[in-house]
């Protein structure tokens, strides 16, 4: 069973993982289950989707996750995988069709460093916005981020690829995007104007059928992050 509409507190908990399949707890805005359904879309994975109200959250998902966090994953056996890069890492091993990581121990390192680095940037994505709804001087936290952006686009220039892991997506692009997808809403989109292999890395991430099967629209974003920002997020918006 899928469902866009979200459990909250009080719903009715679904049934057991069909066999063959694996379930994701997600919500359709999170950056972070994205990581994940792009992972579910990209390897072509049998999957069902339960949209959780992280503002409510039902009895029974805390079970599973103590946590309270999305993606989780649970197996048909009753496994529950947790934390975004950890679950994506899961898929991939588990299901070896297409591999989105390198063979190789140090090309996995690398894209683990990779993560590592980003992982500094996305706090930007929230602080920048947040402190100029409140008329806070948010120049410092904006020089900041075209430096790591200009950072990003110096790895592919020295790279001389495509993506970040070469000439084709594997699973750090799939890491990276959902917060460049939402450049727009957050209007960081003009901090890509000098960095012209970034921007070109964007385009190509656009055209993949995961990315396209995964984002909203930006009319749809838009009216969410409204909501989100209010402290009274609509997770069904749009259904």
């Amino acid at each position: 069973m899928s469902t866009e509409k979200c459990f909250a507190k009080g719903s009715a908990a679904p049934g057991p993982v069909p066999q063959g399949h694996i379930r994701l707890y997600s919500m359709r805005f999170c950056p972070f289950a994205q990581r994940t359904r792009l992972v579910l879309n990209a390897k072509g994975i049998k999957h069902d989707i339960i949209n959780i109200n992280l503002k409510d959250k039902p009895d029974w998902f805390l079970e599973r996750n103590p946590l309270g966090l999305v993606p989780t994953l649970e197996t048909a056996g009753g496994e529950v995988i947790y934390e975004s890069p950890i679950t994506c890492e899961y898929l991939d091993e588990v299901y070896p069709e297409k591999k989105l990581l390198p063979s190789s121990a140090f090309g996995k390192a690398q894209q683990k460093m990779m993560l590592e680095h980003f992982s500094k940037i996305t706090p930007y994505f929230y602080k920048i916005p947040m402190g100029r709804k409140k008329g806070e001087d948010v120049s410092g936290l904006e020089g900041e981020l075209k430096q790591k952006f200009a950072k990003l686009n110096e790895d592919l220039v020295n790279k001389k690829t495509k993506f970040f892991g070469g000439d084709s997506i594997t699973m750090i692009d799939y890491m990276m995007w959902p917060w460049f997808e939402r450049l727009e809403i957050n209007e960081l989109q003009h901090f890509l104007d000098d960095t012209p292999e970034l921007k070109k890395w964007m385009e190509r991430m656009s055209e993949d059928p995961a990315v396209k099967a995964t984002m909203h629209s930006l009319e749809t974003y838009k009216a969410f992050y409204e909501t989100y920002i209010e402290g009274k997020p609509n997770y069904d918006y749009g259904l």
